[in-house]
């Protein structure tokens, strides 16, 4: 009779002489590329490309990842020696080696391009969408867009062209960039400055360049959504975008003159480093503030949402 550790030596035995009877462990599987062997894989070489896309900024693009319209691609490419060598699945390594270069607004376009393709790369070794790999589950099958669309002076052409969003192309949120240059060519609607030049212009924040819309130029601008709420209807959702480079008074004003056109959203009236003055406005505006594309990483965020500065806030995945 055998024993119990007879009958499991023997078994050994047998099972390793069909080992070494055959090919070597390691020549399986046979007729597999390796090449993207997790274990192996190294970043060799950083590329952009610039897609010109419909509207006014062109994209550069790594892989298909966006350095934000209107950035510079070498927001992306100086962080290029910083991550070749490494292994792109290591995500989290390489995002906390170059975040301290990426910046709000534009400046994000860099690290937030890269991150995304590293997640592309992810996604494409593992098979797995995004959404999968970071925990989180499936929440809808498809994604509701906005369309903005080209101004015209002229309410009635502005208010066709938002119909034909609508209508044409099926959108079912549509923005509107409505500022006060389109009435400022009117007497007797905007307060600014005589001597206001073009850097002053650009560069100083909202509130410090002392203008402001006066009750015409608020009727006036009124008439503008008017026209567009009467082509495509009170149902579909109307945000806005651009109003000028106003004070707080102003918006407020403005925010209230739009109450009865039921607007989503006024998108970022002042700089959203002014936390204080977002709160008063979100305070005295019926019309809900948005704020938050120019917002490089999540720490700002919490502060408006701690503050209730704003009524939603809108990451800009090229950026945040």
């Amino acid at each position: 009779m055998f024993g119990r550790r007879e009958i499991l030596a023997a078994s050994v035995a047998v099972l390793g002489s069909a080992l070494t009877a055959t090919e070597p462990t390691e020549a399986y599987p046979k007729n597999v590329n390796t090449n993207s062997r997790p274990s192996k894989l190294k970043i060799t070489d950083l590329r952009v490309a610039t897609i010109v896309k419909p509207g006014p900024s062109p994209c550069p693009i790594i892989r298909i990842d966006e350095v934000r319209d209107g950035a510079s691609p070498t927001y992306a490419l100086f962080l290029k020696s910083r991550i070749l060598g490494e292994d792109p699945l290591q995500l989290d390594k390489i995002f906390r080696r170059i975040k301290q270069f990426g910046g709000h607004a534009r400046q994000g376009g860099g690290v937030s391009a890269i991150e995304m393709a590293l997640w592309d790369i992810a996604g494409k070794v593992y098979n797995a969408p995004v959404y999968a790999m970071i925990g989180g589950g499936k929440f809808r099958d498809k994604v509701r867009i906005y369309a903005d669309t080209e101004e015209s002076k002229d309410p009635k052409i502005y208010a066709q062209r938002m119909k034909e969003r609508k209508e044409g192309m099926g959108i079912t949120w549509l923005k509107m960039d409505l500022g006060i240059e389109m009435v400022a060519d009117t007497p007797g609607t905007v307060t600014n400055p005589t001597d206001i030049n073009q850097w002053a212009m650009n560069q100083l924040p909202h509130p410090l360049l002392g203008m402001e819309v006066t009750d015409k130029g608020i009727a006036m601008l009124e008439q503008y959504v008017a026209a567009v709420r009467d082509a495509v209807g009170m149902e579909i959702p109307l945000s806005m975008d651009h109003l000028g480079h106003l004070g707080v008074k102003s918006i407020i004003r403005l925010g209230k003159a739009y109450e009865k056109y039921n607007l989503s959203w006024m998108e970022d009236v002042i700089p959203w480093t002014y936390t204080d003055l977002l709160k008063q406005i979100s305070d005295q505006s019926p019309t809900p503030i948005l704020t938050g594309e120019d917002i490089y990483l999540k720490e700002p965020f919490q502060v408006l949402c701690e503050r209730h500065a704003v009524s939603k806030i809108h990451p800009d995945l090229a950026t945040s």
